[in-house]
């Protein structure tokens, strides 16, 4: 009788396609899940509006008296910037999808940079505003919000940090794959138009 002899290698490859042609068979739901991610975070921003708005609509005067008049210059900048920065972002995007990889870690970098600058220019008008977190009520909602705002530019621009780390190894990102510069696209522009509609009720409304 002779004895049968398995390649060990060849035994590896076959694991190897059938483990590739698995993964190819299950659809990837990373998109939705992330669409379902800043729905939920939506939610939460769209909670926070209301309640601002219900204490604008309830209260004898808004703001209450005695609290100083907002300055519009450095929000505004902030608004332009951060604005401009989708833009700037969506350049990533169109550069990948080209196999620009330098041209996709340039325009996030140039992104991130952005990003710290309206961080850079919140935490400025924090300290030199002339209420705080415990003025009034008009003060405590005007933190919340633009603190917890804050916050997603600065999950953002780490967001962007680690797709800039990543792209740093080989064949990492191509025009083929290329899903977590989406998701820090989509993410970064969620950020945008939240700030947007931040904007206009703090500070236009």
């Amino acid at each position: 009788m002779q004895s049968s002899t398995i390649d060990p290698s060849k035994t590896e490859l076959n694991y190897h396609h059938k483990d590739e042609a698995t993964h190819e068979a299950h659809p990837d739901h990373r998109l939705f899940g992330l669409l379902v991610f800043l729905v939920a975070e939506g939610m939460i921003f769209m909670g926070l509006f209301s309640a601002y708005l219900t204490f604008r609509a309830v209260a004898p005067v808004w703001p209450p008296a005695g609290t100083p008049e907002l300055d519009l210059l450095l929000p505004g900048i902030n608004t332009l910037v951060l604005i401009s920065s989708s833009f700037v972002i969506h350049q990533a995007d169109t550069a990948i999808k080209n196999n620009n990889v330098v041209g996709m870690r340039n325009w996030f970098i140039v992104t991130a940079v952005m990003g710290v600058l309206f961080l850079a220019g919140q935490g400025y008008e924090y300290s030199h505003l002339e209420f705080g977190l415990k003025s009034n009520l008009f003060a405590s909602t005007f933190y919340v919000l633009t603190g917890f705002h804050g916050l997603h530019v600065c999950i953002g621009v780490l967001a962007i940090m680690a797709v800039l780390w990543r792209s740093l190894k080989p064949n990492h990102y191509s025009s083929q794959h290329y899903f977590g510069i989406e998701a820090a696209e989509l993410y970064w522009h969620f950020v945008d138009i939240i700030w947007v509609i931040l904007f206009f009720l703090l500070y236009i409304l």
